[in-house]
């Protein structure tokens, strides 16, 4: 292993370490006024690209804030934003004299609407829909206008709720029908496995069966507002601290999307992240308008193990193990998140609209997720008579108590010494989902691959950059290497990706580019700013304080990394990106670093073209490309039919269309993976490990992205031959 040596992944801020933060002398000194100082004053003197507080600022802060806590405009009426706009270029005047009047004044009248708005969806829900109708709604409420007047708010929160109610009439209507149909038994209903609901009770069914369909309308409207009633009874029992958490994170933003204020409860979550175990269903959520988007599952969790969900589903509602769910459209995701999440073995029941836009509600056992699914593990893999080895490395971790513990590094240098010994004659390492880490780890497993050399390039503002290198001359494996990655691999998968293709040392495949996250943050604790504090515990700020660069001087800072070689997947036009986040740092370069091309041998050219040539005539990828095509066209999709036969319709020409993508799932590579001996000497005593590797091989086998690494492992390999077969003859001339 390489020699250790210290890595400066997350900086000092000096100007803050150095200073002792006094609060300004407040007219009414309280918690609010003494953060909102706080973290202006570590922003201005910690982050790596402060922004200048100014009235464009101000803009964003008020256009931000007011989408954050009223994203749907059910709630503002043109009228109050009108009156909001006076405000709109004094917010950093606001900031920089520790004034929170606009908060103030938009969180009194939010308060006073959404208790209106109660009585408003109280009043809508009291009266049947018509879904003969032919009317639709339009679902990019961005683009909308706020209500002139509350009979307009009216009509919109009608036609809102409308549209929730839908889906839930229809599930009742199909539920019905089967039951008709079997003659009410629970275990009879033949066309219930095709319906995307969860399994309806037999007291459900026998209820649903005896009603009219004007009954099964009024119960999906009861079912609404039960929803409704149980959100606004949630949003009831939040204090003013926690609309102001989101203030403050309104200003924050407009930073950069990683940096971000933790209040005391959300920092304990985040220390417990960091130590990688996670109760709860197991998967990242981001913040859409339509709901909560499934953004990574954790490897070993309830979601993983299920295979219930993927990238790309949003989460619209929750309920508690058969409870009537809450509407999460709206909710901030931190509230979201405190639904979804709950102790080990109690059921959540999540309402998911599919990438595919197919609704179906999947029901989840909550568990801790097992660790060990996040570390590095291998597989070998024959094909022609030659065997290679494939790395799979879900994250970059490491224990930052004690190095040497555990790392990513020491890790996956196991795995290849490994792959060595069972005689692998190629590795592929697949860096896919890998969302980063340990900038320490990449230095030294970057070293695996190459003698020496620089890594990467990281750069404080207005510092000089520094150069991290790999100084140990030892070699681990010089033989053919593939990286893949795909669109989810951020910021350590990025720098490996990056210094390998710079070294013209690995073959990158996948997508056509990387996340692109090109930062470093550094989580700040408050109460060590402030010299005396009367208010308890104050949180802390996860802060980006450098950038890091290629080897060659470029950031991957939104451009990621190019493959070389691109394969399309499901999610090539799907917003995912650091380049669709809100407010992302900009791309640049600095000098290059002094760096020597691998004095290996790789035919770039001969390999890639040889790779183009096989995907232009799989089939499999032209219908991988269709399907990525056609989930961009359904997540555009933005205006919604509500009249029930409209919705039937769509509905079924997306599960169509779904059936035809079906055979994607059911692709099988004629592969065979197989453990390492070290690990099926395990399996006797671990069952459920033999089981884990069971399903991955599985998986394995059916990925065409991991069967195209291994042919051009095997390229990389017969061209390495015919250059030494040339170079032998040269000599030898």
């Amino acid at each position: 292993m390489k020699k250790n040596f210290t890595l400066a992944l997350l900086v000092i801020l000096v100007a803050v370490a150095s200073c002792s933060f006094t609060n300004k002398s407040f007219e009414n000194d309280d918690k609010d006024k003494l953060l909102l100082d706080l973290i202006t004053y570590v922003l201005e003197r910690g982050h790596y690209e402060p922004k200048d507080l100014n009235d464009n600022f101000s803009s964003s802060v008020f256009d931000d804030f007011i989408d954050i806590i009223d994203p749907t405009k059910r709630y503002f009426l043109a009228s109050d934003i009108r009156e909001f706009e006076k405000y709109r270029f004094m917010i950093d005047d606001e900031i920089k004299n520790t004034e929170i009047t606009f908060f103030n004044i938009v969180y009194q009248r939010l308060m006073k609407r959404m208790g209106e708005a109660k009585a408003v969806y109280e009043e809508v829900l009291s009266e049947p829909f018509d879904y003969n109708a032919i009317e639709d709604i339009n679902i990019d409420y961005k683009e909308q206008e706020y209500a002139s007047n509350k009979k307009q708010l009216k009509e919109r929160w009608r036609k809102q709720l409308k549209y929730n109610t839908l889906g839930l009439y229809d599930e009742k209507v199909e539920i019905r029908a089967n039951a008709i149909s079997a003659g009410g038994s629970a275990n009879g209903s033949p066309d219930l496995a095709s319906v995307a609901v969860k399994k309806p009770s037999e007291p459900e069914q026998k209820q649903l069966k005896d009603m009219t369909l004007a009954e099964v309308e009024q119960s999906a409207r009861e079912s609404t507002k039960t929803t409704l009633n149980e959100f606004f009874d949630f949003v009831d029992g939040l204090e003013r601290k926690d609309w102001f958490v989101q203030y403050i994170n309104t200003i924050v933003d407009e930073f950069d999307p990683h940096t971000y204020y933790f209040a005391p409860d959300d920092k304990e979550k985040f220390d417990i992240g960091m130590s990688g175990k996670f109760e709860g269903i197991g998967a990242r959520l981001q913040k859409k308008p339509e709901g909560a988007r499934i953004m990574e599952v954790i490897s070993g969790g309830p979601v993983w193990r299920d295979q219930s969900l993927e990238v790309g589903d949003e989460i619209v509602k929750v309920g508690q193990d058969g409870e009537e769910p809450v509407d999460i459209v709206g909710m901030r995701l931190d509230d979201a998140i405190k639904l979804i999440k709950g102790p080990k073995g109690t059921v959540v029941d999540l309402t998911v609209r599919r990438v595919d836009g197919t609704i179906e509600v999947v029901s989840i056992t909550r568990d801790i997720v097992q660790l060990e699914e996040s570390f590095a593990k291998s597989a070998t893999v024959k094909k022609d008579g030659h065997k290679y080895g494939l790395i799979n490395l879900p994250k970059f971790y490491v224990d930052f108590e004690d190095y040497t513990e555990r790392n990513a590094a020491t890790d996956v240098a196991k795995e290849v010494e490994r792959l060595k010994q069972s005689g692998v004659e190629g590795i592929v390492l697949d860096l896919r989902d890998n969302g980063g880490g340990s900038l320490k780890t990449v230095v030294e497993m970057a070293g695996l691959f190459i003698e020496d050399g620089p890594i990467v390039q990281v750069r404080s503002s207005g510092q000089r950059k520094e150069v991290h290198e790999d100084k140990d001359e030892r070699i681990q494996w010089d033989g053919p290497l593939v990286i893949l990655v795909n669109e989810l691999s951020a910021s350590a998968s990025e720098i490996l990706a990056a210094a390998m293709q710079d070294y013209k040392r690995a073959v990158v495949i996948g997508s056509k580019q990387t996340f692109g996250k090109g930062t470093v943050q550094n989580v700040i604790p408050l109460d060590n700013i402030v010299r005396s504090n009367e208010h308890g515990d104050l949180g802390a700020i996860k802060l980006t304080t450098q950038k890091f660069y290629r080897i060659n001087g470029g950031s991957t800072q939104l451009e990621g990394v190019k493959s070389d070689i691109v394969v399309p997947d499901r999610y090539s036009y799907i917003d995912l990106g650091e380049r669709d986040q809100e407010n992302p740092l900009g791309w640049d370069k600095i000098t290059p670093a002094d760096y020597k091309i691998w004095d290996g041998y790789i035919d770039f050219e001969t390999t890639v073209a040889n790779s183009k040539a096989r995907m232009a005539n799989n089939e499999y990828i032209k219908l991988i490309e269709e399907n990525a095509q056609w989930l961009k066209e359904q997540q555009d999709e933005n205006v919604i039919s509500l009249n029930y036969d409209d919705y039937k319709k769509r509905g079924e020409e997306a599960k169509e269309r779904s059936e035809h993508f079906k055979s994607l799932r059911e692709y099988d590579s004629k592969l065979t993976f197989e453990s390492l001996k070290y690990e099926t000497e395990l399996f006797t005593q671990d069952p459920i490990l033999r089981e884990k590797r069971n399903r991955w091989h599985k998986d394995l086998a059916r990925d065409l992205y991991v069967e195209e690494a291994v042919n051009v492992l095997r390229d990389l390999q017969i061209n390495n031959i015919k250059h030494n077969e040339r170079k032998l003859a040269s000599v030898k001339g």
